[in-house]
């Protein structure tokens, strides 16, 4: 897997045209030529490809398939209430599913908008590696499928639309680093505690990757320590990024390693859904009495009030409003049979940047990507979050999400 950095992705030389997805198959129109004609039922040729009579969305109209991953955390609802909206006021027909997290069932879920006739599929991958079965289907009607926010390693995915994901964990890297002041920290350490993601999530290795490039200097220099040993993605990674779990082990760390008086720091957490457990865990079985930092990451509103509260100090924010307005104007401009570059990125509006390095869906595949740019958001400006329109403030100072 191929690390990144933001600086070399805006300095990376663009193509000046790519009209070819992850593996190199042309991001051919849908099978359904108008909204008033029925699904085809075969193939069409490769000539009719390019027909201009077979670019169903070009103006709306055509059936999109969104696959999210489950309801059982607040971002994938946002997610596919935000894509759904976006794709039926554009004049799309939509299928939105959830698969409660289960690969199984998501396989499931995707087969049955093939045989429904969809012209595009939007994905959220529970597990990038364990879609093949439903994406050679894809393949065999020359479907495009764009990746959302999780990459799918399967070529048969046309594009992908996320943040940059190795720049999410930076941040929250370079945000503990700051407010310990490390630069400065003489001969004193500091101890911190890692929590990482699903395994199953491509995403979770570049969070955990940018946060551990931000810190690496002072573990290596003594100004930071993790009490217990514990670093490697594999010893603090959270299977489905669960609560339950990240507070199971945040709970045991804690017995294990700080009942006797040892400081806590800082707790590095990957996501908001990992973060929750860390907290509940400090504020329940940490003995020391200073404040720990915690990071997180998607504003989940259970944290902006642990935020508030002072339990929780930063998350990064990633608008996935923002995130359907270009998986949109994305699926749009291929289904016209549009050219894809970066060309496409004034028509967002949105700052975002355009990859065709950075990310592997296979050895040697690179997938075109358009990466949105995250923010961090701490008690200091909450009210950023309430300028997008996304979240009200109560009186009591706690924020809502409007979906």
């Amino acid at each position: 897997m191929k690390r990144k950095l933001l600086g070399a992705l805006l300095s990376t030389a663009m193509v000046a045209s790519l009209v070819v997805g992850c593996g190199g198959k042309e991001a051919a129109p849908a099978d359904t030529p108008a909204e008033t004609e029925a699904p085809a039922e075969t193939e069409a040729p490769a000539d009719d490809a390019a027909d201009d009579t077979a670019a169903p969305a070009a103006t709306g109209g055509g059936k999109i398939g969104i696959s999210m991953p489950t309801q059982s955390l607040e971002r994938w609802n946002r997610d596919g209430a935000y894509l759904d909206e976006q794709f039926k006021a554009a004049g799309f027909e939509t299928i939105l599913t959830f698969s409660d997290d289960k690969t199984d069932q998501q396989v499931n879920d995707i087969q049955n908008m093939l045989a429904d006739g969809v012209d595009m599929l939007v994905i959220a991958a529970i597990d990038g590696n364990a879609l093949n079965t439903a994406l050679e289907g894809a393949a065999e009607k020359n479907i495009p499928v764009i990746s959302y926010d999780r990459l799918i390693l399967n070529d048969a995915a046309s594009y992908y639309v996320s943040f940059d994901n190795y720049t999410v964990g930076k941040l929250q890297g370079e945000y503990i680093v700051k407010a310990l002041d490390l630069e400065n920290a003489g001969d004193k350490t500091y101890n911190i505690e890692i929590t990482a993601g699903d395994p199953a999530d491509n995403n979770a290795t570049y969070f955990y990757q940018g946060a551990i490039d931000a810190i690496q200097p002072y573990l290596d220099n003594g100004a930071l320590n993790v009490v217990s040993g514990q670093k490697d993605f594999d010893a603090v990674a959270t299977p489905g990024w669960k609560t339950d779990t990240a507070l199971a082990r945040a709970q045991n760390v804690l017995s294990s390693y700080y009942a006797d008086g040892t400081q806590l720091d800082a707790w590095l957490c990957s996501n908001d859904s990992t973060a929750l457990g860390v907290t509940q865990a400090v504020t329940s079985d940490y003995a020391g009495s200073n404040t720990v930092i915690i990071t997180g990451q998607d504003g989940d509103e259970a944290n902006l009030k642990n935020i508030v509260d002072g339990t929780q100090t930063m998350t990064v924010y990633k608008n996935v409003s923002n995130e359907s307005i270009v998986t949109l104007a994305l699926a749009k401009a291929i289904l016209a049979g549009e050219t894809i570059d970066e060309s496409l990125i004034p028509s967002f509006g949105i700052e975002c940047a355009f990859d065709t390095e950075s990310y592997e869906t296979s050895a040697g595949n690179k997938c075109p990507s358009f990466l949105l740019v995250p923010n961090v958001i701490t008690k200091d400006n909450l009210q950023d979050l309430v300028d997008t329109g996304l979240y009200t403030m109560g009186d009591d100072g706690y924020l809502s999400a409007t979906k």
